[in-house]
């Protein structure tokens, strides 16, 4: 009767994978298998020898846990069984940030099911990061800078990668932003409560206008967006007057300083 002394999963190198990897049954007297018994599923071998029998796991195992694995001979003889462990696939449902910067990317902690096998967290064209996750619903990651960006904001989809395969991509989502940038303020001087116009490139999702006197003092400014290269701040209280600036900042970080006088 045939006897099975040990199940290697050709990818993971253990008694671990997912379905579509190939497994070895060793042992001895295979020679007349004619099914592995997965569990209760039946599936043909792929390849048969006397010590070795191969097989695929099918995509109708279970989504994780324990198997049962044995062989059954042409004449109906089973071997004896060995333990299989089916491993997840990952999922992902969401990020610590919704945004970095192009220039510099960033520190961002990805949350999903499944972790703990992770190689690698991909992230869209950008790049992949190679991870060690020590929580099954947690990694902290680098998120690589995005040099070649074009547009304003870019956004990628974030995946991570474990030895139960890798998560579906596009269900968490991270935006690059590239910086700012102003090219005029209207008028170049004004006090406390004018609105000033501040035009440039890369307005979208502004977060704050500072403005920043002869004194290096600083003050947030109320401020509308008109459009991705317009917004109207208003001038705020309690600045030095004299030669200051003025800067923009979103996800992707502080614009240049614009020269403004405070008067």
């Amino acid at each position: 009767m045939a006897t099975i002394t040990s199940l290697v999963d050709t990818t993971t190198g253990t008694n671990q994978g997912k379905p579509g990897d190939t497994v070895q049954i060793n042992g001895t007297a295979l020679s007349t298998t004619a099914r592995v018994n997965f569990g209760s599923a039946a599936v043909t071998p792929t390849t048969v020898t006397a010590t070795q029998v191969t097989f695929v796991i099918p995509n109708t195992a279970p989504c994780s846990g324990q198997v049962s694995i044995s062989v059954t001979s042409n004449t109906g003889a089973t071997s004896n069984t060995l333990p299989f462990f089916v491993i997840a696939t990952p999922t992902t449902t969401g990020l610590s940030v919704s945004c970095v910067s192009a220039a510099t990317g960033g520190a961002v902690t990805l949350f999903g099911t499944n972790f703990l096998t992770g190689t690698q967290v991909g992230v869209g064209t950008v790049g992949n990061v190679a991870v060690t996750p020590t929580q099954p619903s947690q990694v902290t990651f680098t998120a690589p800078a995005n040099t070649g960006q074009v547009g304003t904001v870019s956004t990628q989809p974030v995946t991570i990668t474990t030895s139960g395969g890798t998560s579906t991509s596009g269900t968490t989502l991270i935006d690059y932003y590239l910086s700012p940038a102003i090219t005029s303020v209207v008028p170049a001087a004004g006090t406390d409560g004018d609105q000033i116009t501040i035009n440039g490139t890369g307005f979208v999702n502004v977060d704050t206008v500072t403005f920043t006197d002869s004194a290096a003092a600083t003050a947030t400014a109320v401020f509308t967006p008109i459009s991705d290269t317009l917004l109207v701040a208003t001038v705020p209280a309690g600045l030095a007057t004299g030669a200051g600036t003025i800067t923009v900042h979103t996800c992707g970080g502080n614009s240049n300083a614009q020269a403004f006088t405070i008067t």
